[in-house]
């Protein structure tokens, strides 16, 4: 089993170079699933009903999000509808949406941490109860841990580790370079990084972000310009186990 995830798509930069580059790679790895955070898709913070299937019809087959999955409320209904998209498990059970889906053979699931972030059920033990409770629970399961602090996403994957087939942070827009194997057999990264403008502050035009952090006057931020970074992570999953036997870091630029 050939997986691919992608970095935080950011705004319509993000969005093309999905469009252009995701078919290359589905051909060069081979790959059985793609799934891409879209949180920040929409003008560069939440996600739409328009820009989810455009992801959809890129070649995402399962979309991830993280805190900022409510900016756009016309999204909210069809998070409990036919769109394999997930908000993190780890809201209260009220919630709309879900925080896992079964696809292609993998159970994905997205959860989020809560250091520096908010006020949310304890992902660990969300996770927990998961496997515990998952019926048939099938060989291949990918995590998306959309999270602020390093040490949490490192804890969450050494917690995880022998239990699924790979933890990937999201969240930072930042791609890490720890990108291993742990001993229990999941595949591990920091952070996968974003699919936006290179010269950018993860994502968003760079005067502007210096500009609020000298007034601190709260702002919409803009989308950057120019050439875009794409950043994936590719894990190969053995069938049998459900252990990850690779991982590899893909970087592509988009002009």
């Amino acid at each position: 089993m050939k997986l691919l995830m992608i970095g935080d798509i950011i705004g319509k930069p993000g969005r093309k170079a999905v469009k252009e580059v995701l078919p290359v790679l589905r051909h060069e790895f081979d790959i059985n699933l793609v799934i891409g955070n879209g949180e920040n898709a929409a003008g560069g913070i939440g996600l739409s009903l328009s820009t989810s299937r455009e992801l959809l019809d890129s070649g995402i087959d399962v979309i991830t999000t993280g805190n900022h999955v409510w900016t756009h409320k016309e999204i909210i209904p069809f998070l409990d509808g036919s769109l394999p998209i997930l908000r993190p498990l780890n809201y209260p059970p009220s919630t709309p949406g879900r925080g896992h889906l079964y696809k292609n053979g993998v159970l994905v699931v997205n959860l989020m941490g809560r250091t520096f972030l908010g006020n949310f059920d304890c992902p660990f033990r969300a996770m927990d109860q998961l496997l515990a409770n998952f019926e048939g629970k099938p060989k291949a399961i990918i995590v998306d841990f959309h999270a602020e602090a390093t040490s949490e996403k490192v804890a969450m994957g050494r917690y995880l580790d022998g239990r699924v087939s790979a933890v990937l942070g999201t969240h930072t827009h930042v791609g890490t370079i720890d990108a291993r194997i742990l001993p229990g057999g999941t595949a591990h990264v920091t952070d996968v990084g974003m699919v936006g403008p290179a010269e950018s502050v993860i994502g968003d035009d760079i005067e502007e972000v210096i500009n609020r952090f000298l007034t601190q006057i709260p702002r919409r931020l803009s989308v950057g310009r120019g050439r875009v970074n794409f950043d994936a992570i590719f894990v190969e999953v053995n069938d049998s186990t459900g252990e990850a036997v690779d991982i590899k870091r893909i970087q592509r630029v988009v002009d």
